[in-house]
């Protein structure tokens, strides 16, 4: 029998950056550079809390096979999937993290904002991030309005 052995090396974020407002119904892109010495990485975790509701159920995004070595792109959430209409200033924290096929977490990066009326003027992202980066897949998280929730 041969066994082999998944490295030792833990996925490490290198960069990240989101915006810190957004308006409801708009997309939000959180973008994300990291490596793994070991080429292993499997999924990104993403923990959102919402103030008035507390923590809302882990998000994960399976990375592609060629994303496993390195990545440099963003994630995309699409703040009206939500089932109500979430109220201006209402505060979320994501907290990303990476993990690999054995389970080593990465780095954890927080990323803190608030819903806001008024329009974002879009913007470019800050380097190591350009336009071209790559969707690595998509948020399934959804918002509830705390005052309609019961």
């Amino acid at each position: 029998m041969i066994r082999t052995e998944m490295g030792t090396g833990v996925p490490v974020i290198k960069a990240s950056h989101a915006p810190e407002r957004v308006r409801y119904g708009d997309v939000l892109k959180i973008y994300i550079e990291a490596e793994s010495p070991d080429g292993d990485m499997l999924r990104i975790s993403v923990l959102a809390t919402q103030v008035g509701y507390g923590r809302h159920p882990t998000d994960w995004v399976y990375l592609k096979p060629e994303h496993r070595n390195y990545f440099k792109g963003y994630l995309q959430w699409n703040t009206s999937d939500s089932p109500t209409p979430i109220s201006e200033w209402t505060q979320v924290t994501l907290e990303v993290s990476i993990l690999d096929k054995v389970g080593r977490e990465s780095n954890v990066v927080v990323f803190p904002f608030q819903f806001v009326s008024e329009a974002i003027p879009e913007s470019q992202p800050p380097a190591p991030f350009a336009e071209g980066d790559p969707r690595l897949g998509y948020l399934n998280i959804h918002l509830f309005e705390p005052s309609r929730t019961g």
